[in-house]
């Protein structure tokens, strides 16, 4: 019984062993014949018989770019900073007597006007004071007024040399006396009105009141640190930033000329104009630690835009560029030579162009030498050109634009579309207006 057992496993391996020789050459079939087509692609495309134009042309063909011509126009000079919105007026309100707090006439965050009722102290303490002056003055002025008809009646009798000198003058010193105790009566009734008044108290300036910091029924004191409420003046609000010190110059000159200068307040994102205002004050000295000036705009602030301890991005106008040789700033490139523009020739190639670049403000860059207005340079696709490149322009929607044909110098009166001449030169010859066709 065992034979028949080791045959039949024998048999299998055979099997087994014939099959995994089977496929092994099916492997290498399909790997031969994967080398012998790449190796085919390669001959077909090096071999000598095929044309030079061909290998030229894929070499040489035109790359799309995005091109914008260089215009004639006027950039704002901003300088920009971080700044602080801070209100004109911050006031800590606090009883100016001692007594308990018996109604609060305010809510938080209400826009209070000055002098407008804000909170009441227990007037009775001050009522009895200032009755007790006033009693006090009514008695030295009757007083006083005995005193004067006494000194009457001695005066006469002086004059009739019935009563000495001595007594007369006694008189008159009584009489003075009492003027004097009356005056001091009448300052003690004048204190009492003033520290009874002083129970109402009021806002001193407008703006808006903060959270409350007593409630009622609580005494209160003059000498408390943290007062009945804060009031912050938001309209107009005022912002502080600083400039570094090569920046201080060419403010200080606009500033002493007279004339305004327009700050404006942007948010975080500097995306969201907050508010327009004016540049007010400068401060006296340079911070020696950090190499800044202070300096202080108002804003109206008529909508609440901004708010106390509110971080704003400042934008500071400090010159106006005439007549400026513009390009957009994604057009200038910068490399170990310098900055530098491609500028698109004629014959649809690419120069390389140095620039001096000015100022620079959003999209925009003034440039004070290396291209005049009217020629056109690339803005988009640069990654791959080279001196001498050709190329072709394509429009913002990816397809070819009249802007392809070759730009002229002084064709291009403004960004908005290829050159006119180049057009009509197109047409003329009866070629397609969609760009130079391969």
């Amino acid at each position: 019984m065992a034979e028949p057992m080791l045959s039949d496993t024998y048999k299998r391996v055979l099997r087994h062993r014939l099959v995994a020789s089977l496929r092994l050459p099916q492997r290498w079939i399909w790997i031969v014949a994967v080398l012998v087509v790449v190796a085919g692609v390669a001959w077909w495309a090096l071999m000598p018989g095929t044309p030079a134009g061909v290998r030229a042309d894929a070499r040489n063909r035109p790359l799309p770019v995005s091109a914008a011509p260089v215009v004639k126009g006027s950039l704002d000079v901003y300088l920009t900073a971080l700044g602080t919105a801070t209100p004109r007026n911050v006031v800590t309100v606090r009883s100016r007597v001692d007594g308990q707090l018996i109604k609060v006439d305010f809510r938080e965050g209400q826009l209070v006007k000055s002098g407008a009722l804000l909170a009441e102290i227990d007037p009775r303490p001050f009522e009895v004071q200032l009755a007790q002056a006033m009693g006090q003055l009514a008695r030295d002025q009757a007083l006083l007024k005995n005193a004067q008809r006494d000194l009457e009646r001695y005066n006469t009798l002086y004059t009739q040399d019935s009563i000495s000198k001595q007594q007369r003058d006694t008189q008159e010193s009584l009489v003075h006396q009492y003027q004097g105790a009356v005056e001091s009566d009448q300052g003690q009734v004048d204190n009492a009105k003033l520290q009874l008044s002083y129970c109402r108290v009021t806002a001193p300036s407008d703006g808006r009141v903060g959270l409350r910091q007593v409630d009622p029924g609580n005494m209160v004191r003059a000498s408390d640190t943290n007062g009945l409420v804060v009031i912050t003046q938001l309209q107009p609000i005022t912002v502080l930033f600083t400039l570094s010190e090569d920046k201080v110059p060419s403010v200080m000159k606009r500033l002493q000329s007279g004339e305004t200068i327009p700050v404006e307040a942007y948010d975080r994102d500097q995306k969201a104009k907050l508010a327009s205002g004016k540049l007010v004050a400068i401060d006296n000295q340079i911070d020696t630690t950090t190499g800044t000036v202070k300096l202080k705009a108002e804003f109206p602030n008529r909508d609440n835009a901004l708010f106390p301890n509110q971080f704003v991005n400042v934008r500071l106008l400090v010159d106006v560029l005439r007549d400026a040789t513009l390009v957009p700033t994604a057009a200038i490139q910068r490399g170990t030579q310098g900055t530098f523009v491609f500028v698109v020739k004629e014959d649809q190639s690419v120069t390389v162009r140095p620039v001096k670049a000015g100022p620079m403000q959003g999209e925009k860059t003034a440039l004070t030498e290396g291209v005049a207005a009217g020629e056109w340079v690339v803005v988009d696709g640069v990654d791959k050109l080279r001196e001498g490149g050709k190329v072709q322009l394509i429009a913002s929607d990816g397809r070819g634009a009249d802007a392809a044909a070759a730009p002229r110098a002084g064709d291009a009166a403004s960004g908005d579309g290829p050159p006119r001449g180049e057009r009509r030169r197109r047409r003329a010859e009866g070629g397609q207006p969609g760009g130079p066709q391969s």
